[in-house]
């Protein structure tokens, strides 16, 4: 606060270079998914936790009143980077299961074999509540240390009422956007895929739509079908709540279809999705969320990021951020996986992991540019050109982190 009790602000000054997504619309797709905004020689002004200016420091006019100061020389600013799909919220590790499947065992036969999911719902439901509000807050600060302001976290390791319901109160003490994964898998005191569903719907939904903000399913061979997801997905929206799915990580089992068809926000993973998949998307609303460090972890092909690009979808780019399948919590290295894996420019990498993914849950108006009006929420980065970002692979690029105007601490 400053003396008379209003508001401190906040100048960055000084910068090498302030990149962010051109315009002010989204989901930017085509050609303008890769327009970004570069200014060379560049402060950013923050008021009360919102971008109050930006520009060249030869235009900053003299600031009245008190303002702090942070010297941006020799770096590079960019909007905070938005992950919109981690699976954040667990108990234990799967490390063993990570050495067998480096000597050969597949993901699919880890989890018929009642590892995969299964292991981490049942350490998840051994946790308390207070474990998994701590376990939240670390990966929170691992995702913030690689310049994440904001991320999504999903329940679906409880599969209960009790640990879902847990996971989700944890998810928002931990400064997550939370998710309703209630159709994650079968959890094992159920033999039927419908009555679990019953069962989801009628006692867990009631009180999850009171703590989440969106409901996914997973739709894929040996978790949840297309008419089980409709199921699941209509009455979720029925209670108030925005819709997600997993879809096409392994086969294509409908998902694109029933994402468009049902208005959900997204439909995430897409390794395994075809032409007609890609050309689906294309014309519809539905946001394909990339998740190139699973493919990468799991050894499968990358989704098809270039094709749908190219025939005009929307796409967004998050780190799915899991103890089984992805154990990566940095955008930095996806942004990295996007250009080199991907087929993406640096700019079309830039966009998708913040303006686009901040689309995808319902923050594009407020967040993912460094634009007046939008949330001062700002990475700065050690580096000469802001596309280091993507360029250095594994680097440690984060300088410093401002988060709604206010520099904090990194761990």
């Amino acid at each position: 606060m400053s003396a008379d009790g209003g508001p401190r602000r906040l100048l960055i000054r000084d910068l090498a270079q302030l990149a962010t997504p051109a315009g002010r619309g989204a989901p930017l797709r085509g050609v303008e998914l890769g327009r970004v905004d570069v200014l060379e020689d560049a402060f950013l002004l923050c008021d009360d936790g919102v971008v109050a200016g930006v520009g060249r420091m030869h235009d900053l006019e003299p600031l009245a009143g008190d303002v702090d100061e942070l010297d941006g020389r020799g770096l590079c600013a960019v909007p905070g980077l938005v992950d919109c799909h981690t699976h954040a919220c667990f108990a234990g590790d799967r490390v063993e299961e990570f050495a067998l499947r480096a000597s050969g065992a597949t993901y699919e036969e880890l989890h018929a074999s009642g590892g995969g999911i299964m292991s981490t719902v049942r350490a998840t439901r051994a946790a308390g509540g207070e474990e998994l509000v701590r376990a939240v807050r670390r990966h929170g600060r691992w995702m913030l240390r690689a310049g994440t302001t904001t991320f999504e976290a999903k329940s679906g390791y409880g599969l209960d009422l009790e640990t879902e319901l847990a996971s989700l109160q944890a998810i928002r003490e931990g400064g997550g956007v939370a998710t309703w994964l209630g159709a994650h898998a079968l959890p094992p005191e159920f033999d039927d895929a419908d009555a679990y569903l019953d069962f989801a719907l009628r006692e867990v939904l009631p009180r999850a739509a009171e703590l989440a903000e969106a409901a996914d399913v997973f739709v894929e061979r040996g978790a949840f079908d297309v008419a089980q997801a409709r199921r699941y997905l209509e009455a979720c929206r029925g209670a108030g709540l925005a819709l997600r799915l997993h879809g096409d990580q392994f086969t294509e089992q409908g998902a694109v279809e029933l994402a468009i068809e049902l208005g959900a926000r997204s439909v995430d993973h897409l390794e395994a999705t075809g032409d007609r998949g890609v050309s689906q998307l294309a014309d519809s609303a539905v946001v394909g969320v990339l998740l190139p460090a699973s493919a990468l972890f799991l050894g499968r092909p990358m989704p098809p990021a270039r094709a749908l690009v190219a025939a005009g979808a929307a796409v967004a780019l998050a780190t799915d951020f899991n103890p089984g399948s992805a154990f990566c919590e940095s955008l930095p290295l996806v942004c990295s996986l996007a250009a080199t894996q991907l087929q993406l420019s640096p700019a079309e990498a830039l966009t998708a992991c913040t303006v686009n993914a901040a689309h995808v849950l319902g923050r594009a108006d407020r967040l993912g540019r460094l634009a007046q009006g939008y949330a001062a929420d700002v990475v700065l980065l050690n580096a000469p050109d802001w596309r280091y970002l993507a360029y250095h692979l594994g680097g440690d690029v984060v300088s410093q982190v401002v988060v709604a105007g206010v520099p904090v601490e990194l761990p």
